[in-house]
């Protein structure tokens, strides 16, 4: 069994199809009560690592597991402790809404009928109506419903607030913050920068199949450009050999830059003329993602 409060381990897992390799050496873990963000671009491994997770593919070596249980050998242990949120979920179309979440809380292994009404009624949920009478939004609520009433120790979410509308994107994000402060554990992969900005503890960053960053966003920060602004009585100082600074624009008794690494030389620099106001932003997670990507999409 799993030691500590480690909830999820991926140990050097590799997958290849063909001569593809989708996952490359992936080892990262999750502990107890963690909001973990996943993030990639299209043909990152992103879709990869939640089926090996899922015990849905096998990986080519290394080893996934959940509790201690690997998850391909051991899938009957790891499923009685996670549930999944998928990004498109398809409905029984002639069961209505609340006998899907029935036969759903029943393959689970059961659920308090108090939560499940709970859920019904935050997420605005009509359970009465046929499968397929609803929209993708509702599908989604279902999904979410699902997973969510279980009070499941692991929750893999892929996706999860896919059709929702942007004042059910808000309760969704106090749901994680309740599931988070009850000790679950949270896998979310999510083309929502600003939703994994604001839920998350530590995000990962997937590309070519290789995890290349892991950590908190404030880890993630330090390794990327902040901006500074500054205005100035007279001319500003030259910035042209400071180490670290890039990106100069200089406009009316007005300065933008990027800096990256230590302040102090930019510091000492500045100092030279008479500042009359200063503003430093930290990068967002939007930024952060595209300093690795650029423009690629974040799907996938």
């Amino acid at each position: 069994m799993a030691e500590n409060n480690e909830v999820l381990r991926f140990d050097n897992v590799t997958k290849r199809f063909g001569e593809t390799i989708a996952l490359d050496s992936l080892s990262m873990t999750l502990e107890r009560g963690e909001v973990v963000g996943l993030l990639g671009p299209n043909g990152a491994g992103k879709t990869t690592a939640l089926r090996i997770l899922l015990g849905l593919i096998k990986p080519t070596e290394g080893q996934a597991t959940v509790y201690g249980f690997d998850t391909w050998l051991q899938p009957v242990q790891v499923h009685q402790r996670l549930a999944y949120v998928p990004s498109e979920f398809n409905v029984w179309p002639n069961l209505t809404g609340g006998q899907i979440l029935d036969l759903l809380g029943a393959l689970y292994g059961g659920y308090d009928p108090d939560i499940r009404e709970q859920y019904i009624e935050r997420f605005n949920f009509d359970p009465n109506k046929k499968g397929r009478t609803y929209s993708k939004g509702n599908r989604q609520k279902i999904a979410l419903i699902a997973a969510l009433m279980t009070r499941a120790d692991l929750l893999v979410m892929d996706e999860p607030t896919a059709g929702l509308d942007p004042l059910l994107e808000q309760e969704f994000q106090t749901v994680l913050r309740e599931a988070k402060s009850r000790g679950q554990t949270i896998l979310l992969s999510s083309h929502v920068l600003s939703e994994v900005e604001v839920a998350c503890d530590r995000v990962a960053i997937l590309r070519n199949g290789r995890l290349v960053e892991y950590g908190t966003l404030q880890d993630l920060r330090h390794l990327s450009a902040r901006t500074v602004e500054a205005t100035y009585r007279g001319d500003p100082p030259d910035f042209a050999d400071v180490t670290g600074v890039e990106d100069v624009v200089f406009e009316n008794g007005h300065v933008r830059l990027q800096v990256t690494g230590s302040t102090d030389p930019l510091i000492k620099a500045m100092a030279k003329s008479e500042i009359t106001g200063i503003q430093v932003r930290e990068p967002t997670l939007e930024e952060l993602f595209h300093s690795y990507y650029g423009e690629e999409p974040v799907d996938g």
